[in-house]
């Protein structure tokens, strides 16, 4: 598979690499600019235009001021520039950006969080149902990271722990969640493919997305 995009050119290839180096020139916390607009730099940014070393080199500097606690809010960016930038990334390129512990940690998190926020009560009104998200490659039991989302009376609930029994067990690679969570993939895709496990209720998962707004983060 080719890193870039054949429709990306030079021009694109340029603006992104300098992307690349700006964000390389922040050292720490207190090279972040307070004004810095996270949104307009995302928007800019095309995941065709860099192979995966250059995108795991920014990767690596977000996941550096992660760590140190910068004031870099992932909620600053839209639900559908996020969608875009996923849909317009590689699975390599997702993949090895989910192998970085602290970036792992704050995307997923972050795609939680939206998770509860984006969700349809008045679609949601009758359900009832405790799903289970086992990501695979994660620091966890088993090497798994977990998360519970808990839909009822109109709400969903997100937990980083899990709390009740499950309806339904859902087994995916970060990679494919973040696909599927932002309307770039189908739980029907994914299960076809292979890219995800179902532990339970397979009828509600396949109309699970229906509960989100589109995209689903």
């Amino acid at each position: 598979m080719a890193d870039i995009d054949s429709e990306v050119g030079p021009a694109d290839r340029r603006h992104a690499h300098k992307l690349v180096e700006r964000a390389e020139g922040i050292e720490c916390c207190a090279d972040v600019p307070p004004d810095l607009d996270l949104e307009a730099i995302a928007g800019l940014l095309d995941p065709r235009a860099l192979g995966i070393r250059e995108l795991n080199r920014l990767a690596h500097r977000l996941e550096k001021l992660a760590r140190e606690e910068a004031f870099l809010d992932l909620g600053a960016i839209s639900s559908a520039t996020v969608a875009r930038l996923i849909g317009d990334a590689s699975a390599d390129q997702l993949a090895g950006v989910m192998t970085l512990p602290t970036l792992r940690c704050w995307v997923l998190d972050e795609m939680f969080r939206r998770m509860g926020r984006y969700f349809r009560g008045d679609r949601g009104r009758r359900v009832d149902a405790v799903v289970h998200w086992r990501l695979t490659g994660g620091t966890g039991v088993d090497g798994y990271d977990w998360y519970e989302t808990i839909i009822e009376n109109g709400t969903c609930v997100v937990n980083a722990v899990k709390t009740r029994f499950p309806r339904v067990t859902i087994t995916v690679n970060p990679a494919n969640f973040l696909r599927l969570i932002t309307g770039n993939a189908t739980a029907a895709m994914l299960l076809m493919s292979g890219g995800l496990r179902v532990r339970g209720d397979l009828a509600f998962v396949a109309g699970l997305s229906d509960l989100f707004q589109p995209p689903a983060i």
